[in-house]
């Protein structure tokens, strides 16, 4: 890869996403964009009354610099209501411009340059990024995927080697960043598997960046357990979270990241010099949202089910084998049945054309020499209408079929 002129030596590498790549493919092909993971159907009215009343208020200005209190207590009630540990909303939660931000301002807050982040790949863009911006060197651990299944039904789930997280783990080790539920898999860490991650934090001194942007965004049987809830984590775990995956309002840019005071505040220093604050409209919608009976959330989990059983379901009828997710947005499927050189990259730049879908290939969430643990495989969006997941799965439905063009 050529050198980038003028950007700096930590972010070679990090050029264009590719989900600007398949979006602008989506828009010159008129596609269905299954590829970008935002919903395209409006959040709760309790929720978007609140904001449209606001605007025009004196919430157009400036926010506190830690959030509205009233957003900050309406996140740390939220979190306890939901199983996760009391925070004080003065000195315990942050109102931070997106989950993005709130990762950003935790790693610049608290690596020195050579420090290492222990995460899981395939991992979602903005990690890598964020750690080479602050100085750090990621240390993946991937996870394997279950074997697909040619039907509906479950493959089973992600799993990682122990192993594999003894060898990433090294003395210059900080923060084990961990994204649970995760994307781009749609795996829920069960609470064994955060029992090991959790013996290896106090193990080895280590602190927590723990992403559970899809907490609520869970399906079947499997269950969200938050990783500060464990024994000896309350004290060395940050947690963040965010309004857009759950009230569908992905533009807000509305996250929160909680933890003990002086984590929080370390991560304070860092946020201030980002954006300062932000949303000032719509800190007190999400504070309504938040507030909202347990229905709504439970509510919200059943109907992104029924969307996934219904792209799974297409996917599968297109010959392409699924994993079908846990949890958040999107369903991976393995393309060497309908792409045999395994080339899933090639596959979504070719896709548009030959059914008018747009997808994201998983090669682009693994570090470059882990690229081949993925480079079959490809993820989809259901967080779309009914109208637009009906239209996707029927493009879809005769590409197993040799030949077959655009539908």
């Amino acid at each position: 890869m050529s050198r980038a002129p003028y950007l700096s030596a930590r972010l070679q590498g990090f050029g264009t996403t590719v989900f600007a790549e398949m979006s602008a493919l989506a828009v010159a092909t008129g596609s269905v964009n299954l590829g970008q993971g935002f919903p395209d159907y409006p959040g709760p009215p309790e929720v978007l009354d609140v904001a449209r009343a606001a605007i025009g208020t004196a919430a157009d200005q400036y926010p506190p610099g830690p959030g509205i209190p009233e957003l900050r207590q309406e996140i740390a009630a939220h979190v306890q209501r939901f199983g996760g540990p009391s925070h004080d909303p003065e000195t315990e939660v942050l109102v931070t411009a997106g989950a993005t931000e709130a990762l950003s301002a935790a790693l610049l807050a608290l690596l020195e340059n050579g420090d290492e982040v222990v995460l899981f790949e395939p991992m979602y863009d903005c990690y890598a990024a964020g750690i080479a911006m602050a100085g750090g060197v990621a240390r993946p651990v991937p996870l394997h995927p279950p074997a697909p299944s040619s039907s509906t039904d479950p493959a089973g789930s992600w799993t990682f080697d122990p192993a594999d997280l003894r060898t990433a783990i090294t003395p210059r080790t900080k923060i084990l960043l961990l994204n649970t539920p995760h994307n781009p898999t749609g795996k829920v860490f069960t609470r064994e598997e955060l029992t090991l991650l959790a013996e290896a934090a106090v193990e080895h001194d280590l602190l927590v960046l723990a992403d559970e942007v899809y907490e609520h965004l869970v399906f079947d049987d499997a269950e969200h357990v938050s990783m500060a809830t464990l024994p000896g984590m309350r004290e060395r775990t940050l947690v963040v979270g965010s309004a857009g995956k759950t009230f569908n309002v992905t533009g807000w840019k509305i996250g929160w990241i909680c933890g003990p005071a002086p984590l929080v505040a370390a991560v304070r220093t860092a946020k201030q010099f980002l954006t300062y604050v932000n949303g000032g409209p719509f800190q007190p919608a999400v504070a309504a949202g938040l507030a909202l009976p347990d229905a709504y959330f439970a509510g919200v989990a059943r109907d992104l089910q029924y969307r996934r059983d219904v792209l799974v379901q297409g996917l599968a009828g297109a010959g392409l084998p699924v994993i079908s997710p846990e949890a958040t947005y999107f369903a991976t499927v393995d393309v060497r049945p309908v792409q045999p050189d395994g080339d899933g990259l090639a596959f979504c730049r070719a896709l548009p054309e030959r059914a008018g879908v747009v997808g994201v290939p998983t090669v682009v969430f693994y570090a470059p020499e882990h690229a081949h643990l993925g480079r079959h495989l490809v993820r989809f969006a259901f967080c779309k209408s009914d109208a637009v997941l009906a239209d996707a799965v029927e493009r879809l439905t005769g590409l197993g079929r040799k030949g077959s063009g655009r539908s």
